[in-house]
């Protein structure tokens, strides 16, 4: 999975979330780091505002919490998605010792990413291509 961390760093490089069934976030600061999300149309789900998206537990009587602000959540990208968002530059992603490798091409360049999942290989790799300015 995807690092709080590194997920940060994308999206204050830019990334944007639309959110949808099935995405993944963390909600930092909140005593809850270690706690991973995920949106459903059965109990968490993107409800729009005037004011904006906010995301609604319902059915959560456990939680203190009814809404979160889109922006205080910070989306977990699965790999399938991380892939996708790197397009037309992904040219590969293959084991590398204990870890991962991605490879992009952009022009006539190599670029590689390790480490040691395969969603922090992706998520290094797209942080790289939008601090890049590459579609």
């Amino acid at each position: 999975m995807l690092s709080v961390p590194l997920a940060l760093r994308l999206r204050d490089a830019g990334l944007r979330w639309k959110p949808a069934p099935g995405d993944r976030f963390a909600i930092p600061d909140r005593d809850l780091d270690d706690e991973v999300f995920v949106l459903s149309n059965m109990v968490i789900a993107v409800h729009e505002l005037p004011d904006g998206p906010v995301i609604g537990f319902n059915g959560t009587t456990e939680w203190a919490m009814d809404d979160l602000e889109q922006s205080e959540a910070i989306w977990l990208p699965r790999e399938d998605q991380l892939r996708e968002l790197l397009g037309g530059t992904f040219h590969m992603l293959e084991r590398a010792g204990t870890g991962y490798r991605v490879e992009l091409s952009v022009g006539d360049r190599r670029l590689t990413f390790e480490a040691g999942t395969a969603e922090e290989a992706y998520g290094a790799a797209l942080l790289d291509l939008i601090r890049l300015g590459v579609d």
